[in-house]
């Protein structure tokens, strides 16, 4: 009697997890699709988790995210970071990211295990949108983790062109313009302390330039 009854634990135990294997999957993945279209047009979120049942502890193997336009909202930045630390590995993209003034094209972002890497391309009609004296920016040296950005420009019936650094420092992405005592107008661009920028990279394409980082999760 006892051995049929533990067969039969044994067996609804099976069930459960067969069961959890073919619907927990779906279940948060259109939960995460739901929570993504707040955010802009989903075209694709895919979570995927071997036993299932780690989902019920926002555990996922892999998660899929394809988007054809995403705005970002700084509000909900932490609680993504924080389940984006709970996913083995992750394949976003967005054909538009737009964050503030600032717009990207095929973005994109890869992570494996606590290591991010992303991409994406910058549009030089986008910059003179968002910053109207800017009439141009090129990227024109790339090495070693540090970019060096070229930009003309004109304000108050006055031209220049200037050349800034773009770089890591202590796990931030930081900007100095190259002149003289230049670090006094260093500008902070990115700064989170769930993330440590490693490095930046850019190549001039038709139209503007696609830019590439690294990163980790700390």
């Amino acid at each position: 009697m006892r051995r049929l009854v533990a067969m039969a634990g044994a067996g609804v135990v099976i069930l459960a997890l067969v069961v959890a294997q073919l619907v927990l999957p779906g279940i948060a993945s259109q939960r995460l699709r739901d929570r993504l279209s707040r955010s802009g047009r989903v075209l694709q979120a895919q979570v995927s988790a071997f036993p299932a049942i780690e989902l019920l502890w926002h555990h996922a193997d892999s998660v899929a995210v394809r988007m054809a336009s995403y705005r970002a909202v700084p509000a909900a930045l932490p609680g993504t970071l924080d389940q984006a630390g709970d996913v083995g590995s992750l394949r976003a993209s967005a054909q538009t990211f737009r964050d503030g003034l600032l717009t990207l094209h095929d973005a994109r972002v890869v992570k494996q295990g606590n290591r991010l890497a992303g991409s994406a391309v910058v549009a030089e009609s986008d910059l003179r949108a968002a910053v109207p004296f800017l009439s141009s920016v090129t990227p024109v040296a790339s090495a070693g983790g540090t970019l060096t950005l070229r930009g003309s420009g004109s304000f108050l019936g006055l031209s220049a062109t200037v050349d800034a650094t773009v770089s890591a420092q202590h796990g931030k992405l930081v900007v100095v313009p190259d002149v003289p005592f230049g670090g006094l107008a260093t500008v902070t661009v990115f700064s989170d302390p769930r993330i440590r920028v490693q490095g930046v990279s850019a190549s001039p394409v038709p139209g503007g330039f696609a830019v590439r980082g690294t990163a980790v999760l700390r």
